[in-house]
């Protein structure tokens, strides 16, 4: 059983949820930089950041965990 103040690195779907949403992240911040996107392209990119923050979000939230 993991303490609470370490519930967040023990709980795999947290890990599996930030990992998630540090690869959109990246992947937007990259493409950014390679190129101009397009307003489509920049409005799914800013969608799938923002639907990774929620999932994150909602699971903490569910969960209790969270690693700050």
């Amino acid at each position: 059983m993991c303490s609470p103040s370490t519930y967040a690195i023990c709980c795999p779907e947290h890990a599996r949820l930030e990992d998630e949403y540090l690869a959109v992240r990246d992947r937007m911040r990259n493409l950014i930089r390679l190129r101009k996107l397009t307003r489509q392209e920049e409005r799914l990119l800013a969608d799938q950041v923002a639907m990774a923050i929620a999932r994150l979000k909602e699971h903490t939230a569910a969960q209790g965990c969270e690693r700050w």
